[in-house]
């Protein structure tokens, strides 16, 4: 699924943002690991598994992580690569950055959990 963006993905250069190559089947998130990134998809797609089972494929501008980033709590999922591609690893300190300089991207992270909560309860 594409998600949509407010903003130009530039800022990722910008703000000095690592990227990460993956080939398919690469783990990129481990259940149960702590949270000290995120990431976004800039290439291929990426499946977010919990309990070995896929709840979600996530492609270009999908994003991952971020509820472990947000709450310091360990990950709730796993996420692996469904295709080959490349993200952008974003760590707690340029988050913050970018939600204090960039409030379209605060409000890009929120809509990505939501649409996330409602799919999993059911009221999508």
């Amino acid at each position: 699924m594409v998600q949509t963006s407010p903003f130009n993905f530039g800022f990722l250069q910008e703000f000095g943002v690592p990227l990460r190559r993956f080939s398919k089947g690469d783990m990129l998130m481990k259940s149960g690991d702590p949270g000290h990134d995120m990431i976004v998809v800039l290439e291929g797609q990426l499946d977010i598994r919990i309990d070995g089972a896929t709840t979600e494929t996530i492609g270009i501008h999908g994003i991952a992580g971020e509820m472990a980033l947000i709450d310091n709590a360990p990950r709730s999922a796993t996420v692996v690569a469904a295709t080959a591609g490349e993200v952008a690893v974003i760590d707690r300190a340029t988050f913050l950055d970018l939600v204090r300089e960039m409030p379209a991207f605060s409000l890009f992270v929120m809509h990505a959990l939501a649409t996330r909560l409602r799919r999993k309860s059911g009221k999508d």
